[in-house]
């Protein structure tokens, strides 16, 4: 009997990151492409990811199954548009109809929060869980909501979106079109902006960040001031500390709406760990409606890392080419 893998192919909005993953959540190959800019017609989106996916299929040691795509942006409940996506060029983009006529696998297209959950309730850290809450913390937030074992997208496929809950009313202004989205508070973007406003402005609290880059704050990265951070630095800690936050008030609103078992926190800023989470925890306990009253969701971080949304689009994919 063959080992029946998968493609698990993760839009985001740097990287296009593919594996060939096996039934048990394993990576057995890999292939990264850089994601084209937004601006870019989405066939050339298209292109790069019939790329990575030829590219995999070369390196099977048996044929794929099915191809799962997780997007970064509203996809339908059919999961076939990408409806969508803040990031990139997709409006209304009929993803898998389109891939499907270059890729001969049967092709899934899903968010990529909701693969993440996926994987992590197969695999990671909410093994065991019915009820759980994935956040995905990177350029922008993502997130998503699995009942009874099941991941809930909606009636129209856009359930999870929480990163564009508004937050502050009349607050920052988010990629989607609204102000004070909970994402231009407690992202990667929100993290880099606060930490190059400093450096711009000349604040002596920045002048070690301001180092890093001789002065330049459009070179400052996520990464970049989360390494600062853990090398001793007290204000990109306090930056972190204030994403984190963020971050908990948030959770505490979303244990309001969906009294889970718990949250998994994903995605490449989560990378700060307890420099993250713990101001994240010590948030939501703070903001929690009931607190002292009811049990309290674990708020635990996501083991399989930036590799969740490959993982689960790859099993989503290969559930659905069982259905």
């Amino acid at each position: 009997m063959s080992e029946r893998l998968a493609i698990g192919v993760d839009i985001g909005g740097t990287k296009v990151a593919a594996g060939l993953v096996d039934e048990s959540g394993r990576i057995v190959q890999r292939a990264r492409r850089d994601t084209p800019h937004r601006s870019t017609k989405p066939h050339v989106v298209e292109d790069v990811i019939v790329d990575v996916v030829e590219e995999l299929v070369g390196l099977a040691s048996s044929p794929p199954v099915a191809v799962g795509i997780g997007a970064a942006g509203f996809v339908s409940s059919d999961r076939a548009t990408v409806v969508f996506a803040p990031h990139l060029s997709w409006r209304h983009e009929p993803l898998r109809d389109a891939l499907t006529q270059r890729v001969d696998l049967p092709v899934f297209v899903d968010n990529d929060a909701n693969a993440a959950c996926w994987a992590e309730h197969r695999f990671g850290a909410a093994q065991g869980e019915s009820h759980v809450v994935m956040v995905t913390l990177g350029t922008g937030i993502g997130g998503a909501v699995l009942v009874d074992g099941q991941i809930q997208r909606g009636r129209f496929g856009i359930a999870g979106e929480f990163g564009h809950m508004q937050v502050v009313p009349d607050g920052h202004r988010c990629e989607c079109g609204n102000r004070g989205c909970w994402e231009q508070y407690a992202s990667g973007n929100a993290l880099v902006r606060e930490a190059r406003s400093l450096v711009v402005a000349g604040s002596p609290l920045g002048a070690d960040l301001a180092a890093l880059v001789d002065g330049d704050p459009l070179r400052l990265t996520g990464p970049m001031i989360t390494e600062a951070a853990q090398a001793g630095d007290p204000t990109a800690a306090e930056l972190l500390a204030e994403i984190g936050t963020w971050l908990g008030t948030g959770l505490a609103n979303l244990a309001n709406a969906f009294d889970p078992g718990a949250f998994v926190i994903g995605g490449g800023v989560s990378a700060a760990g307890p420099m993250l989470l713990s101001p994240a925890r010590d948030s939501f306990r703070r903001h929690l409606s009931g607190r002292g009253y009811r049990p309290e969701a674990r708020i635990a971080h996501a083991t399989l890392g930036n590799e969740a949304g490959l993982v689960g689009a790859a099993d989503l994919a290969r559930e659905g080419s069982d259905a």
